[in-house]
């Protein structure tokens, strides 16, 4: 392809809720909900920050990293499940406070999980085409459980920014391709505060059916084979799915090892296969082949065949915090905060 991902940037909220924390106001065993989903801690939005706040900080750590004049970039798109407007863009906000207004267009995307590498795909085509310089496509979430249920143990919060261009590449997008079907796992209407979930039918047909299938057509396309790639990413709604459907691919331990983060963070939605993938960029050196597939319930999977080059060695990834440094770090809130923070305490009159 003629585009690829120029510049990246993370930001994950500080603060911090465990299993264990969350078992004990509904009289369950917390720490085995978490074990079961591979999930430890969750990340925490505090009352001030939303899609568009996590936005804005993880572009901000992109375009400095890459030394890319906002003015220069010609589209931002921003894929969430929980924008904080109904009617009224997140990607005019986060285009307005990185002062990339007005020479741009933006849209909010949505679909479910997959909604930021739906926008990165978009912005491909559109600086493929050279219609624009540079795109920004930005996967982040905020969105929560209902009080004891088991998505209450995983749905946490962050983002990732990925600004995509045809110069000073530092990963290639060799590849892309999607496989999508009408396949109602997970939904929410219009008003209701929390989603619904199809219990174990959000695993199987949902889940591993259209990851596997995507995976499985990248690969034959690209005539590759899991042995050719250093890493993989697969989105991570647990941080049990994305291990158990490597090893049905055939990938190992040390190929998933970087691109599994929501043990440590929670699963943050429309970021965390992107996050995932930052982590990756993070670590990676010139010439490694990475394979990324999203998923979003409803449901549809992105595949991307990945290859970081020689510009990635004189990248400046030292600003900004590593994804590393939000696996390691935050501040552990008590249940009454954590409700009072994500709204979940109504008064009368409401």
């Amino acid at each position: 392809m003629k585009a690829g991902i120029v510049s990246y940037g993370t930001y994950v909220p500080r603060y911090r809720i465990t299993p264990r924390e969350i078992g004990q106001v509904w009289g369950t065993d917390g720490d085995a909900m978490g074990q079961g989903l591979n999930v430890f801690r969750k990340s925490v939005p505090s009352p001030d920050e939303d899609t568009i706040t996590i936005s804005t900080e993880a572009l901000r750590t992109a375009l400095v990293r890459g030394a890319i004049d906002p003015q220069q970039i010609g589209a931002i798109y921003v894929g969430s499940e929980s924008h904080p407007y109904a009617v009224k863009p997140t990607a005019t906000v986060v285009a307005q406070a990185v002062g990339a207004t007005p020479n741009l267009t933006a849209a909010d995307f949505e679909f479910a999980c997959k909604a930021g590498t739906a926008a990165i795909q978009t912005c491909l085509g559109l600086v493929g085409a050279e219609m624009i310089r540079y795109g920004v496509a930005i996967g982040t979430d905020t969105s929560q459980g209902a009080p004891g249920d088991a998505l209450e143990y995983s749905a946490s919060a962050g983002g990732a920014a990925f600004v995509l261009g045809r110069e000073r590449v530092i990963c290639r997008v060799e590849r892309t391709l999607s496989y999508t079907t009408d396949t109602p796992d997970f939904w929410r209407r219009e008003g209701q505060k929390y989603p619904s979930h199809g219990g174990r039918f959000t695993g199987e047909p949902a889940y591993f059916r259209h990851v596997t299938e995507c995976a499985h057509r990248i690969m034959e396309a690209s005539g590759t084979s899991p042995k050719d790639y250093a890493h993989v990413v697969f989105h991570q709604p647990n941080g049990k799915f994305p291990q158990r459907v490597g090893k049905q691919l055939g990938f190992g331990d040390a190929q998933m090892r970087y691109g599994l983060v929501t043990p440590y963070i929670g699963n943050t939605y429309s970021g965390a296969a992107l996050i995932g993938l930052a982590n990756v960029l993070d670590r990676a050196r010139p010439g490694e082949r990475i394979l990324m597939v999203g998923y979003g319930s409803g449901a549809g999977s992105d595949a991307f065949d990945l290859e970081t080059t020689d510009e990635i060695e004189r990248y400046d990834r030292s600003f900004g915090r590593p994804v590393q440094w939000y696996l390691d770090h935050g501040v552990e809130l008590s249940y009454a905060v954590y409700a009072k923070f994500r709204g979940k305490i109504h008064m009368g009159g409401e």
